[in-house]
């Protein structure tokens, strides 16, 4: 994927832990989910596998609720996220007797994209964006969302309705996860929707920032107005959460009974060490290393259940807030 192509060389030059230093352990580690967190993923299951090649690490793409149902099921060990956790999910976790650990990974900013001809879309607000993209929205031309706008139609594309770009995007869009209009293209492989914008001129989509980060010269990233005057999204107003509310937490989620076998530890110790370099390398903006350090901490401390929870985050809109508060909380009291 051309996404991790890049980081093989670095991950070679890291002077990090060599072969055999995580135990020579075998066996094999199942993960699933998020297709925005897939890039970091495959990486670190690559170097990993380099480093480990007794252990198997297969990572699959079925966005992040169709990863938590596997997850719920016993059927992966790790889940990659591209939103918090639900509270029906973390209800049905607990029915079936699935306790984990969840580990913020990165930030990215949710990137909405046009193709690099299309000059006349500046800005758009979040109302624009709502009005686009709510139930039964009326717009179809450009000119619906602007007056100075062409009468031209609007093509959209987004991710699939399993994944957890589409839910953050609607629920802090249009004030409800899954609330949407359905006449657009939907997918998990975000690939297509780089294809998609990238051959139509009047054609409009979203996806993590990294996507857009490996496609500039395809795509315009197009600048957000929360209220506050137009933000593009960029490593430094993702990492200080002014574009907001599209900047989000990455993360992942490990089955505890899962974190008993050594393989699985090994990997996941293995995966907060390179999660700072490897997210640079893909294009998503790494957690402060302090952070990073907190992570950790909760891993080895086997500390069960979410900070995140949609329950207990006041507003996903306001999530990165959340997530740093929350983590700096954690690590006083820890």
């Amino acid at each position: 994927m051309a996404l991790v192509s890049s980081v093989a060389l670095t991950l070679a030059l890291v002077g990090c832990a060599g072969p055999g230093s995580l135990g020579e352990a075998d066996g094999f580690v199942r993960i699933d989910g998020s297709s925005t967190v897939f890039p970091i993923t495959e990486a670190v299951a690559e170097e990993h596998g380099r480093r480990h090649p007794l252990v198997r690490v297969t990572v699959g793409i079925s966005g992040t609720g169709g990863g938590f149902e596997k997850f719920s099921l016993g059927e992966i060990d790790i889940n990659d996220a591209s939103r918090p956790i639900k509270s029906s999910e973390v209800a049905t976790t607990a029915d079936r007797g699935v306790d984990f650990v969840e580990l913020p990974i990165a930030l990215d900013g949710l990137t909405i994209v046009v193709h690099p001809e299309n000059d006349f879309v500046d800005y758009l607000t979040l109302e624009e964006l709502s009005a686009l993209w709510r139930v039964n929205s009326e717009v179809q031309t450009w000119r619906d969302l602007r007056r100075e706008w062409p009468e031209r139609p609007i093509s959209l594309y987004a991710p699939g309705t399993d994944s957890g770009s589409f839910d953050y995007f609607t629920q802090a869009v249009n004030g409800r996860a899954g609330s949407c209009r359905s006449d657009f293209v939907a997918t998990e492989d975000d690939n297509v929707i780089v294809q998609g914008v990238a051959g139509d001129v009047d054609a409009l989509g979203f996806f993590g920032y990294a996507y857009y980060r490996e496609n500039e010269e395809r795509l315009r990233a197009v600048p957000i107005d929360s209220g506050r005057g137009p933000v593009t999204p960029s490593a430094v107003t993702i990492r200080d959460g002014s574009y907001a509310p599209l900047t989000r937490p990455l993360l992942i989620y490990v089955s505890l009974a899962a974190a008993d076998r050594v393989e699985v530890a090994n990997f996941v110790e293995f995966y907060l060490d390179f999660a700072s370099e490897l997210t640079t390398e893909i294009g998503y903006v790494p957690l402060p290393d302090r952070l990073y350090e907190v992570a950790r901490e909760r891993f080895v401390d086997r500390r069960v259940g979410s900070l995140l929870e949609e329950s207990r985050a006041e507003d996903w809109t306001t999530l990165h807030q959340t997530l740093m508060r929350a983590l700096s909380a954690t690590g006083v009291e820890g």
